[in-house]
């Protein structure tokens, strides 16, 4: 059966392909399904997240108070933007509960917990950039070295055959540029997206940060008024 038959041929050309091929091939197929399971999940990720930075910004522009903007983001608090504010929010309430009303040094905490947050998004945004970054930096390599490793097996059958025909070399330096075929299929994707993701990632951070300044000066209208 013509089924039957081509799963024969696959087993016989795993069977024939060495072990260190065989293992770089998979260190590679699983290094690319990972980095575009990555590459899919950020990029849903990142394109809600600034959706949701945007929403809040138009709600936080409008004509609504500090309060009434507390009162719907602890009702629905959606993305880093709601959860800076609540955070500002709160520094805010618990300073003047503490203080018993002064206003002593309350900006300055109110900013310094608005940037942890700030930088707990970041990381928390950042998970799984790194890996691409590494795929896009050794799967290159990583296929290199299944080239040489296929090439010098070639050499060796050269040597064991005496024989330089080109049918005899050619199925082992096919195999060895197989490897360097699938480092750079590996590596290609991650390397594009670690970068493109990268700039999406300090674009979302740096509207939190301009997001931070201004709730910054909004409580200090309130600290003066």
């Amino acid at each position: 059966m013509p089924h039957r038959k081509g799963c024969n041929i696959i087993f016989t050309l795993i069977e024939q392909t060495s072990i260190v091929l065989i293992l770089v091939a998979v260190i590679l197929l699983m290094a690319s399904v990972w980095s575009w399971t990555i590459i899919i999940q950020k990029t849903i990720s990142f394109r809600l997240v600034r959706h949701q930075v945007r929403k809040f910004d138009k709600i936080f522009l409008s004509d609504i108070s500090l309060d009434e903007l507390y009162k719907m983001v602890k009702e629905r608090s959606k993305g880093p933007s709601s959860l800076v504010f609540a955070t500002g929010w709160a520094e805010w309430e618990k300073s003047k509960s503490e203080n018993g009303g002064s206003t002593a040094g309350v900006s300055s905490r109110i900013e310094r917990s608005v940037d942890i947050i700030i930088m707990k998004e970041q990381e928390k945004l950042s998970y799984g950039l790194a890996f691409l970054a590494t795929v896009g930096s050794t799967a290159p390599f990583v296929g290199l070295l299944g080239t040489v490793w296929g090439i010098k097996n070639a050499f060796d059958e050269i040597a064991i055959s005496q024989n330089t025909n080109l049918a005899i070399v050619a199925p082992g330096i096919a195999e060895a540029l197989v490897a360097t075929a699938l480092g750079l299929f590996a590596a290609i994707p991650a390397l594009i997206f670690y970068n493109k993701l990268s700039v999406d990632l300090d674009r979302i951070v740096r509207t939190l940060e301009i997001f931070a300044d201004e709730l910054s000066t909004e409580f200090s209208r309130e600290l003066d008024s």
